[in-house]
This record gives structure tokens, sequence and C-alpha cells, in this order.
């Protein structure tokens, strides 16, 4: 399959997106940003034994260092970014040098916020190796690491050099994980595309075969939505907020149940789910609508119900926290129609309510 790339387009910060097979065995690919200064690749313990070798052996030329964190969601946080620092400062890597993050979300969030920081700022690449990392959190320069009372709550925007999506990575994902990056995909459609959206629903049998022409024109139509939102509004003060459909109550999820026992996907899928009966309660959104959003997910594999144990009262506590909330007011974003959502103050507490109680449409 022949590389397809295109461009997140920020002026002189612009970058390049890769996607396409065996990409981690083009050095002319990395190359260009390994040439002055350390290299340093940043991955973890699941990714390590699949790659790290594999690109060590590609840009052996340069060198380069690595650091191999413990895997999971439940370890992005403090301590963990500390031992990226430690590691640099002991190797005296200087502020020319150059991270890599080798691995999924969690990798690329720290990696990036790392290199937002180490001596106030170095450059970094993205090479992501799960689906829900390809199409959606290695492009837009979103870096963060998590807080007991909020997720991402402590980070920066720093934008990657470059990302590489090498989609062979993506046969040694297991069903779950795969899935979940599906729910990101999904997103793209409800909020922005309902022709993708569509394609999605055609095409979703084969997707989850992995059928590889379909999948790269998945990654690539969904990193094609999110650069042209980025490079309208790279700091998230108005149409960059949209990306983040089903997130409010999908954090809630991931912070009630404990970060890592449902994948950040899982958690967007239900949360778009809790969003679309929303919207469908104010007749923002038809019933048809809102089956057909729930009938891929479910498709999809991934959950369309919130987990019973959480309470009104505690997706409120959670919610209340969000990067969204505005002197005090929760906002949301809620789709009108699939292929539009908009950010709103002005939705309806008791249907708000309702909604997180789980009553029927």
């Amino acid at each position: 399959m022949a590389m397809k790339s295109l461009t997140v387009n920020l002026g002189t910060r612009s970058y390049p997106i890769h996607i396409g097979s065996r990409l981690l065995d083009q050095r002319d690919l990395f190359e260009p940003y390994c040439r002055t200064g350390a290299v340093c690749i940043v991955t973890d313990d699941k990714v390590a034994p699949l790659y790290l070798e594999r690109l060590q052996r590609t840009i052996a030329a340069f060198k380069p260092h690595s650091v191999i964190l413990p895997n999971g969601e439940q370890n992005k946080h403090w301590q963990t970014l500390d031992r990226i620092f430690t590691f640099l400062l002991k190797n005296e890597l200087g502020r020319d040098s150059t991270l890599i993050a080798l691995g999924g979300g969690v990798i690329g969030d720290l990696t990036g916020f790392a290199a937002a920081c180490y001596q106030r700022g170095i450059h970094y690449l993205q090479i992501p190796t799960t689906l829900l990392a390809q199409v959606d959190s290695s492009v837009g320069g979103k870096t963060a690491i998590n807080h007991r009372y909020g997720k991402n709550m402590i980070g920066a925007f720093h934008q990657p050099q470059a990302v590489i999506a090498d989609t062979d990575t993506l046969a040694s994902l297991d069903t779950r994980d795969f899935s979940a990056g599906l729910a990101e995909s999904i997103k793209y459609g409800i909020m922005a595309d309902a022709d993708f959206f569509l394609w999605l629903e055609t095409n979703i049998q084969a997707l989850l075969a992995r059928d590889s022409e379909l999948l790269n024109y998945a990654i690539y139509r969904s990193c094609e939505i999110k650069a042209e939102v980025v490079a309208a509004d790279e700091r998230e003060t108005g149409q960059r907020e949209l990306l983040n459909l089903g997130h409010t109550f999908g954090h809630a999820i991931e912070i009630g149940l404990g970060y890592g026992e449902w994948l950040h996907g899982e958690a967007v899928a239900a949360g778009m789910m809790l969003a679309a009966a929303l919207s469908t309660r104010m007749g923002w959104l038809t019933s048809a609508e809102y089956r057909r959003i729930s009938r891929l997910l479910e498709r999809a594999g991934l959950p369309i119900k919130a987990p019973d144990s959480l309470t009104h009262e505690d997706f409120m506590q959670h919610m209340q926290r969000d990067k969204k909330v505005r002197e005090g007011r929760l906002r949301l974003v809620l789709p009108r129609g699939i292929g539009k959502a908009v950010m709103s103050a002005e939705f309806d507490p008791a249907a708000l309510a309702d909604t997180l109680a789980g009553k029927p449409l």
C-alpha cells in the first residue's frame, strides 16, 4: 500500500502526517529530524518487545537512547513523566535533542508533554502504534498527564515535527483496542462529515476484518478532518472544542471507574451515546439518527451504555471540572444531526438528569 501524506497547516510550525505500510523501516522519513542533537525513543513495556528494536535499527546511525515506561492509562501521571526527565538529565541530553513517541495515546501524551517541558521545549516525533493514536491523539499537539481529579488536566499544546503512522503495527492490536480506536473515527463522522459516517456504516465489517485499503482511508480521513480543525483553532478556543464530542461524559466514566478500567475509546463511545440521547430529548437529533449512531457503535464492538455504577451525582462531580466549563457553567458538545455538532450550555438540566439516569427516550 502506497504511503499517503497530508499536512497540518500551522505556518512555520506545519508538519506532515505520513500513513502507510512498513514506515518504521524507512530511514528517510526519520533522518530529517534526527540529524542534530541526541535522539531518545520513549515507549512502553507492551510496545517495546514488538517494535523498539526495529525502529532502533532504522535510525541506528543516530545512536538512539530509549526509555521504556509501564503501559496503561493508570500510569499517565507525574511519576511516570518524571522518569523521562530523569533519564534525559542523567544522560545529559541537550536542548537540541529529539524525543520519539513510539506507542499509543498514553505514550504520545507523555512524550509530547515531556518535550514541551524539558529545557522549556524540545522537538519530538509521533510514531503511533494503535488505531486510536493513528486516527486522533497523535495529531494536534495536545499533550497531558492525568490527575486523580481530572483527565488530561495538566498539560501543554506542543506540536510534533511529524506524525509517522505505520499501519502494520495495527496487526498486533487485540479486538478491544482496535474497536476503541474506531470510536474516534465514528466521532469524526458524527461531528463533521455525514458522508464519512455513512461510509463507516457501509464498511464497518470490513474495517473490523482489518481490510488494509479501507483502514488506510479511515485513518487518512480522520486525520484530514482533525488537521483542518487544528489548523483553524490550534489552542481550542472555538471550533476545536467540537473534537471533544463524547469526551466530557467519557472522561467522567474514566475517572469514576478508575483510569484503565475502560479504554478511552470505550468511554468516548458511551459518552457519545449520552450526548446523542440528550440531543434527542431536546429535539436536536431524530430518533432515526440516534438509532444509526447506536447501531454503528454497537457493530464496532463498543459500549453504548454508561456503567450502572456511576450515578448522576458522580457524573456531575467530574463533569464540573471539565476544561470546557466557563464561568461555572457546564458546556457540552452535542450533535445537531449526523455530520454536525455544536458547543452549548443551553441544555435542559432535567433532560441531562434523565439522560444520566439512563431513562428510556
